[in-house]
């Protein structure tokens, strides 16, 4: 009896290596690819109507956002697992793709046969993560709950499970220097997420974003919340 090959559907922007990854695992002779596209097409539909084991995406876009297409497929299609391709080792990126659902995860530098041996992993109910990124992924599961992001918050202020993590670390008094080593990030993304976040706020500087934070979750510990 011939053994099952797992069914790869590949989602990449860049036509160019969309094209070019298709062609590489096509010469594996234990994964079939049905399909490939860009997430720009939407492609929901041909995917439910596909139902592939296995999506292999390069696009952090299918889940920067809450209503990303990562969640939607997962609705759609529940026992789909997911590859990400990603072009750094960003932890914060990692991390939201891990909460999203994702089961493998490989590094843009990575050679067509480790990406076809996390293909494989993968429908193997295995996990696949790069070793760099192992130790964010233990000390987000060790670190103790500070100070819980809440729904009220994002609902009263517009700030991401992300921007409430840094609001709790500037009322503690660190810099973007030091929120930015604490989270393996660069000084830059903390200083794009601030400004963001004082956008966001309506506020003119980052001791003005924790008030207004504090003040919102003091409302949510204390009963209905006044517009701010």
């Amino acid at each position: 009896m011939s053994e099952v090959k797992p069914q790869l559907y590949i989602l990449a922007e860049n036509r160019l290596f969309r094209e070019a990854l298709t062609r590489i695992l096509l010469k594996k002779t234990d994964i079939r690819i049905v399909g490939a596209a860009s997430p720009s097409t939407e492609p929901l539909q041909q995917l439910f109507e596909l139902k592939p084991d296995i999506l292999l995406s390069d696009s952090a876009a299918i889940a920067a956002t809450e209503n990303s297409l990562l969640l939607q497929l997962r609705k759609l299609l529940p026992n789909l697992r997911v590859i990400m391709i990603s072009m750094d080792p960003d932890p914060d990126l990692f991390l939201s793709t891990v909460r999203q659902g994702v089961t493998g995860y490989v590094l843009k530098d990575a050679s067509a046969n480790e990406v076809a041996a996390a293909v494989r992993s993968v429908a193997n109910q295995e996990v696949v993560c790069p070793a760099v990124l192992l130790r964010c992924l233990f000390d987000a599961v060790a670190a103790p709950p500070k100070s819980a992001p809440t729904a009220l918050v994002r609902r009263e202020l517009g700030l991401s499970r992300r921007e409430q993590q840094l609001t709790q670390m500037i009322s503690e008094g660190l810099t973007n220097k030091e929120i930015a080593s604490q989270l393996n990030l660069s000084e830059q993304t903390i200083k794009n997420h601030v400004h963001r976040m004082l956008r966001k706020v309506g506020a003119k500087d980052r001791l003005t974003i924790v008030e207004r934070w504090q003040e919102v979750r003091r409302a949510d510990h204390s009963g209905p919340v006044q517009r701010l």
